[in-house]
């Protein structure tokens, strides 16, 4: 693949992730991307044998942004010698946060057909990230059950996924009768890691 050809299926990509953002899932049409990127509405076929396979390389940008999130967590935690359960907290609050901010890309991300498709490896693509946390899962001591550190952060990453899914679509809201997330995730850490030690 030639430089120019790169930088065009960049563009692609670069366009899908502005649309997504601010107007969501529904405008990442091909036309629409293209349009978008300026180019021709059958560009994209050249680079991205299928509209699958262009969604994969946008949804790999939402998961590299949210690794970048992640890993920050990890920098400010060993600079301050952060507390293992305190760090857990904070990768489920980065974790929230982007579901919150970012929701069109955190849709795309967990689409099951992009997942299933395997395009560009976008399954693979979160094991990083995913990794990183059951790192910061392990430190935490004791767990209930001493679990091993893979199937409590499965668990536990699964319990956020459901509330990051329910708060954008309000259901949450609704039922908690507010707009504070923070006392749901403690209950999410207690049920997965323990009550804090007093």
């Amino acid at each position: 693949m030639t430089e120019q050809d790169e930088s065009l299926r960049a563009r692609l990509v670069a366009a899908g992730v502005e649309l997504v953002t601010s107007r969501g899932v529904e405008a990442l049409s091909l036309r629409e991307i293209a349009r978008s990127a300026g180019v021709s509405h059958g560009a994209p076929r050249r680079y991205f044998p299928t509209h699958l396979s262009l969604l994969s390389a946008i949804a790999r940008e939402g998961f590299a942004d949210l690794a970048r999130r992640a890993a920050e967590v990890g920098e400010v935690s060993e600079a301050h010698e952060q507390d293992p359960r305190a760090r857990v907290a904070e990768l489920c609050r980065v974790y929230l946060d982007f579901a919150r901010t970012d929701g069109g890309m955190f849709e795309l991300m967990f689409r099951h057909d992009l997942l299933k498709s395997g395009h560009l490896g976008l399954r693979e693509t979160s094991l990083p990230l995913f990794g990183r946390f059951v790192d910061a899962v392990a430190q935490v001591r004791p767990r209930p059950g001493e679990a091993p550190p893979q199937v409590v952060a499965t668990a536990l990453w699964a319990n956020l996924h459901g509330v990051a899914q329910l708060w954008g679509w309000g259901s949450l809201q609704l039922a908690t009768g507010t707009d504070d997330v923070e006392p749901l995730l403690r209950a999410v850490l207690d049920a997965h890691l323990g009550p804090v030690a007093r």
